[in-house]
């Protein structure tokens, strides 16, 4: 049954508006708009001719090898995954002040001809910046924030990579919205992603992120860039983590280590150890084990605190490692070891911040919890690997050879590992389940 319905048309222009109004939205007219009945089915098209969408054979396609802009920075290209991509579209993001302009200013200036676009500071105000990082300036510089005006300057110029900095300072003439609003983002975003593509030109957008990621509006441009990194800060501390979170041209797991200093972002060569600077003297309720970020080990400390409780139930807290787990380690320690937390608080934390998500941990806190509660001290020269099962078996963690290979680096001479053949230049002691961990650290 065709459906009726009403609308009104401009008579001036023909634009559509499901409701009256005095003025054409579209053409501006005063007093053109009429009303009009139509048939929705007769406005649906039953033999209407559309251009199919171009089709490429992959098979007969040749493939080629993308040769990746390497900037000198080792630890940036790594997060990459070996290199800028040309025709990418990278999203930076970051709290504000973290550093992320310092750090896109120091790569525009690793590649000649790069097109660095600021709508937050001046030319003179880079150049500054640019002498007192004593950075070459081989960069070209725009203070435009007009999308199409950038847009028609790449054209031009052909750079191999373009910087703009902030996407929150852009706007576009096509999208009626405030500028920074989440429209004007997204126009934005859209063109120069069009531009990236068209052209090979690698371009990266930075971004100002709040605490929960959502409310700037970089956050919605995730699933539209080709790769997102964050730039983060460790609390108290002068060194920033580079995380990717997406990568179409590489893998997600990889991280980089800067540290902040009068001349820019300078790389941490020893990263391995570098959580580990500040460690006291052994003392209990401390054990030392190693997690993977990407290909790399980083050696970390982690501390417990196992103290009476005086009042409720006892309570468990932790920093740094998941809460959920922590709680099943305390069950399987209680039931299959012996030991007696019911009436123990227990709580762990993570040195330098770190927030651990892989089971690799496992082993290494229930030997601090044990060590708190029983005051026996670990050796500080020890390093404690394995995960954990509801049965209290010590299960293998991957890449076990790779951590342990850190561990001797750093002048560790002694492992406690789980029952699997292993390969290092320390003394291996191999621990089938919880109780046996209990023993060693008893000494009985």
């Amino acid at each position: 049954m065709p459906k009726l319905t009403t609308i009104y048309a401009c008579t001036r222009c023909g634009a559509q508006s499901p409701k009256w109004s005095g003025r054409c939205l579209d053409c501006g007219a005063w007093g053109t708009m009429q009303e009009e009945t139509i048939d929705k089915k007769e406005q649906t098209p039953t033999n209407l001719q559309v251009t199919p969408a171009q089709t490429t054979d992959l098979e007969s396609m040749a493939a080629e090898k993308l040769e990746r802009l390497t900037t000198g920075i080792s630890e940036f290209d790594r997060v990459l995954g070996g290199g800028i991509v040309p025709g990418s579209l990278v999203l930076v993001g970051g709290e504000p002040g973290i550093g992320k302009s310092t750090l896109m200013l120091q790569v525009a200036a690793s590649v000649s001809g790069a097109l660095y676009v600021s709508g937050e500071e001046s030319a003179a105000q880079i150049k500054s910046r640019l002498i007192r990082l004593q950075l070459n300036s081989r960069l070209q510089f725009s203070a435009e924030t007009n999308a199409e005006k950038i847009i028609s300057a790449i054209l031009k110029m052909k750079p191999p990579l373009v910087i703009i900095d902030s996407i929150q300072t852009a706007y576009s003439s096509d999208a009626p919205a405030e500028t920074g609003s989440v429209n004007q983002i997204r126009a934005c975003a859209a063109k120069l992603l069009q531009i990236a593509k068209e052209n090979n030109v690698a371009i990266f957008i930075t971004g100002h992120i709040t605490k929960d990621g959502l409310l700037a509006g970089p956050k919605t441009l995730e699933h539209l860039v080709d790769t997102v990194i964050y730039l983060e800060q460790q609390k108290n501390k002068d060194f920033r983590i580079l995380r990717t979170v997406k990568n179409r041209f590489g893998s997600t797991d990889e991280i980089g280590l800067f540290e902040m200093t009068g001349l820019g972002f300078k790389e941490i060569i020893n990263s391995a150890g570098v959580f580990l600077d500040e460690r006291a003297n052994a003392q209990t309720g401390n054990a030392v084990s190693c997690v993977m970020e990407g290909t790399r080990p980083f050696l970390v400390e982690v501390q417990a605190l196992a103290t009476k409780t005086v009042f409720g139930y006892p309570q468990r807290k932790s920093a740094g490692f998941d809460l959920n787990r922590l709680q099943i380690l305390i069950a399987v320690l209680t039931k299959r070891a012996g030991v007696n937390l019911m009436a123990q608080d227990v709580h762990i934390n993570i040195v330098g911040g770190l927030r651990i998500t892989e089971t690799a941990l496992d082993l290494a806190v229930c030997a601090a919890i044990v060590s708190s509660l029983l005051n026996q001290v670990i050796d500080a020269k020890t390093i404690i690997l394995g995960e954990v099962g509801l049965g209290g078996e010590v299960r293998s963690v991957h890449k076990l050879e790779q951590r342990l290979a850190e561990a001797a680096k750093l002048g560790f001479n002694k492992a406690i590992i789980p029952p699997v053949n292993a390969e290092a230049k320390l003394e291996l002691v191999k621990i089938n389940n919880v109780g046996e961990l209990v023993k060693y650290i008893t000494g009985r």
